[in-house]
């Protein structure tokens, strides 16, 4: 091993100590808690020794974020993997369901990742997952066609600069969409889901559901069928209960 290899080393493990020393914060105090005096007294260096590897606190944050997230992806694949069922409505509420466990069983990571105060720092990586099985239904014979003029037309514009976003990002995923099969009806519908999907979650994470609920899960589940019902999903229920 060469002497600058062994540094690339060192320096790997360095940041990859303040990022589980940053997290470990979050976890236990929230995010306010995550600052680099409090970082650097963990570590048992200065507070400026950290510029070194990070310039500065929200880059910091954003690399937290990709550590999160890449965790959450991970799990999410895992329950996409898990699913044998061979139906793609069975597949979106896997990972759906997996989402919300994950958020409610990490809720300092969700509040980072989904509720910052400034850009949404991680959104994408669930996003990537949910625009891939999104992808999938789009490009079935399984979703009936929206009309745009289901859209509002003040709309029309951003979701034509949103169609090629979705489009690229699910032929990521191996899924080729044509511009006649995602319109703007369709898009729209898409993003509708993804609103009520994370507003449902973000409700229940944060305990603001306007009423007392003892148990949310049929409730989620019930937006969940609504949700593939609104896109347009055809499946025999059999298949996906």
């Amino acid at each position: 091993m060469t002497e600058a290899t062994r540094r690339e080393r060192l320096r790997a493990e360095t940041e990859r100590e303040i990022r589980q020393a940053a997290r470990a914060l979050l976890v236990e105090r929230g995010r306010d808690a995550v600052t680099l005096r409090a970082i650097a007294r963990e570590l048992g260096i200065t507070a400026p020794a950290l510029y070194r590897y990070y310039d500065s606190h929200d880059a910091l944050l954003r690399q937290l974020c990709d550590d999160i997230c890449a965790d959450m992806a991970a799990v999410l694949y895992a329950d996409l993997a898990a699913d044998t069922s061979g139906q793609v409505g069975c597949q979106v509420r896997a990972v759906c369901r997996g989402f919300r466990r994950w958020a409610l069983a990490h809720p300092q990571e969700f509040a980072l990742v989904f509720a910052s105060p400034r850009d949404p720092l991680g959104a994408d990586q669930f996003g990537a997952v949910f625009l891939q099985l999104a992808g999938r239904l789009i490009a079935s014979n399984l979703v009936v066609k929206h009309a745009d003029d289901e859209v509002p037309e003040v709309l029309h514009e951003d979701l034509a600069r949103f169609q090629q976003v979705l489009m690229d990002a699910v032929s990521v995923h191996g899924v080729t969409v044509e511009d006649d099969v995602l319109n703007l009806g369709k898009i729209y519908h898409v993003v509708q889901s993804w609103v009520r999907l994370y507003g449902h979650v973000a409700l229940e994470v944060f305990g603001r559901f306007p009423f007392a609920v003892s148990n949310p899960e049929p409730m989620f589940d019930s937006m969940l069928d609504q949700m593939l019902s609104d896109i347009g999903f055809q499946e025999d229920d059999s298949a996906v209960r």
